[in-house]
């Protein structure tokens, strides 16, 4: 069976011009939804996908309708192939994985969307590592200052407790907590 599948990001948008394309290249059934592409979970596309039976192929009328990234467009295929079914774009004639000639182009960009991510892992690292050496230091920054130090000053006085430490100072009772274990002070309880 022939499934179409066709996408537009808003409600406004119009999908007309893909549903004729669809019917043009004998889509038996058409799935149709308004949601933006970068959402995983698209309900008609999760519905196509459950309903492919073996030797189903499905069309689109180009490849944005249907993936937004190579790696999400890799995924799709995969989970239609792996049913023993194809996937065919209207407009981009090399995504047509029932023919040598699409299954070799996916595997290129396999190749190319692997290598790009591999590139930028290693740049990251590599700008981790020069930030460290020039003295950056990395996480999340260390709250506190006076407020903290007023808030350890309360706890060693034990005038309140815990909780209404934190709520008097505005410091997260996790900080102070830790703060505290780092000072080898016995924290008392909330």
């Amino acid at each position: 069976m022939l499934r179409g599948y066709a996408r537009v990001s808003t409600v406004e948008q119009n999908l007309d011009r893909q549903i004729i394309a669809l019917q043009e290249a004998g889509c038996e059934k058409i799935y149709q939804e308004k949601i933006t592409g970068t959402t995983k979970d698209r309900t008609e596309l999760q519905r196509l996908l459950a309903e492919l039976e073996e030797g189903d192929t499905v069309i689109v009328k180009e490849l944005t309708r249907v993936s937004r990234s190579t790696l999400d467009m890799l995924d799709l295929v995969q989970q239609i192939t792996e049913k023993g079914c194809f996937i065919r774009s209207l407009s981009e004639s090399w995504l047509d994985t029932g023919s040598p000639t699409g299954e070799l182009m996916l595997t290129l960009m396999a190749g190319i969307a692997q290598f790009e991510r591999r590139l930028l892992l290693q740049r990251c690292a590599e700008g981790r590592a020069v930030a460290v050496a020039k003295g950056t230091k990395m996480g999340r920054p260390r709250t506190g200052g006076k407020q903290l130090d007023f808030a350890i000053e309360l706890y060693k006085n034990k005038s309140m407790s815990i909780r209404k430490i934190c709520e008097s100072t505005g410091i997260a009772k996790a900080t102070l907590c830790r703060r505290l274990k780092e000072l080898g002070l016995t924290t008392q309880s909330a």
